[in-house]
């Protein structure tokens, strides 16, 4: 797998994730095979992948985030089971939490005493889009894309992935339509 073979759209790392099972055609492959394959893609995001023993859980738990990516794009309230599997990834991280003063005001911060595992970040990931009540998880609307997105324009408006392919393309196709 090169780097130019993954899709990373940048909005967030957990839906990249639940990307690596998605493309933008009908019937896409996954990125993530093997543990092989899921040691290249943390590592092109600079994650720390963990042991090959840990690629059964990290199936399950792309499974899990796609079920909340489904629920969230559809307006649907998040299933209990992606809540958990996020919270038991959270919990693997050692730290402390810390007041600190950011800005004139106290803010409590967690303090990791190592760096985040891919999961663990991913997770957090999840759980950052979750808190944030102005990002909302769409999926593209190009007819063949599958991929999900964060959406966190002003007036969520947003509706391809990338707008360069998937948007241009559905122009297209749209203009083609009207011209028949």
């Amino acid at each position: 797998m090169t780097h130019s073979e993954l899709i990373l759209l940048g909005d967030a790392v957990w839906l990249d994730y639940v990307n690596s099972a998605r493309g933008r055609t009908l019937a896409p492959p996954d990125l993530l095979p093997n543990a092989q394959a899921y040691a290249r893609w943390s590592q092109a995001l600079q994650l720390d992948a963990g042991g090959s023993a840990d690629f059964p859980l990290a199936l399950s738990f792309r499974h899990q985030l796609s079920a909340l990516a489904e629920a969230l794009h559809a307006g649907l309230q998040p299933p209990a089971a992606s809540i958990t599997a996020i919270n038991v990834q959270l919990a693997r991280a050692p730290g402390t939490h810390q007041l600190t003063r950011v800005s004139g005001t106290w803010q409590l911060r967690f303090a990791p005493l190592r760096p985040a595992g891919t999961l663990e970040a991913v997770a957090r990931s999840a759980a950052a889009t979750l808190a944030d009540p102005l990002t909302f998880v769409r999926q593209c609307a190009a007819e063949t894309c599958s991929l999900f997105f964060s959406d966190n324009s002003p007036n969520q408006s947003r509706r391809w992935c990338t707008p360069a392919l998937c948007g241009q393309n559905g122009q297209v196709e749209r203009r083609r339509g009207q011209l028949r």
